[in-house]
């Protein structure tokens, strides 16, 4: 029986939030003990969960349920402070915006460098070049530097380098979302050719109809809990309830004054 791609076991992890901060150094002066406290933050907690290879599985949840964490978890970003995550195969994360780049070189240098990071060889990089460039978009502006890159170019410049690593399981984030549609679906048909191929996929989305089309089984993340787990149409539906059932619970308002 083949090794998941991933297994997490009681997974958990906390940050810790300041009240306040103090920008000037002056209040530091003024109020020395005055240490403004912390916050506890369970991010996730105490989440198990294997992933079969070539399953194409989708976490939802709503903002700051925790999705974000687990997948920066999964990919070595963040360690847990409890539990385990073990990695069967190469991973290549997608999961934030512009991370890895640098601003002050061009397209080409950076498209040298983050290849030749994730095991390309030199030749290997100059071979997929205008791959990469053209799944971007990106021709006529390899030479100019990243720092005059619109975020939409920075997205197709790191999803075009992702996909080039020789990975057994991409992570992707929400990022897609900062895409055009036309972009969305050139990303999406990728989908499709990596499930063909075996390939294994986590994808965090609040696109609940992608969600809907590629995912084998999707989980419901709420306050760093795994809640639900299941086929998409099924757990789409209890996230749907979920939130209703909050947005009912809140209290309107009108013209600044709460409806109690």
């Amino acid at each position: 029986m083949d090794e998941p791609a991933l297994e997490l076991t009681g997974v958990s992890k906390s940050f810790l939030v300041p009240h306040a901060r103090r920008s000037r150094l002056k209040e530091y002066f003024a109020h020395p003990l005055d240490s403004r406290g912390h916050d506890r933050n369970d991010a996730l907690r105490d989440i198990s969960l294997t992933v079969p290879r070539g399953e194409f599985l989708s976490v939802i949840g709503r903002n700051g349920s925790g999705k974000s964490t687990l997948l920066k978890v999964m990919a070595g970003i963040y360690r847990p402070d409890a539990g385990t995550v073990r990695v069967n195969g190469v991973l290549s994360p997608f999961i934030e915006l512009g991370v890895g780049f640098n601003m002050e070189l061009s397209a080409r240098d950076n498209i040298q460098i983050n290849g030749t990071l994730v095991g390309l060889t030199r030749r290997e990089i100059a071979d997929r070049l205008d791959e990469i460039l053209e799944f971007a978009e990106l021709e006529r502006f390899v030479d100019q530097h990243l720092k005059n890159f619109s975020s939409g170019m920075l997205l197709r410049l790191g999803y075009a380098i992702a996909v080039q690593v020789p990975f057994d399981t991409l992570l992707v984030d929400e990022v897609l979302s900062v895409g055009d549609v036309d972009f969305q679906e050139k990303c999406f048909a990728t989908f499709e050719q990596m499930r063909a191929a075996g390939k294994t996929i986590v994808f965090v989305s609040h696109g609940l109809d992608a969600v809907r089309s590629f995912s084998d089984r999707v989980i419901l993340v709420e306050q760093g809990v795994l809640t639900a787990t299941g086929p998409p149409d099924e757990i789409i539906d209890l996230y749907l309830a979920h939130v209703q059932t909050r947005e009912s619970a809140e209290p309107a308002v009108y013209e600044g004054r709460a409806s109690l």
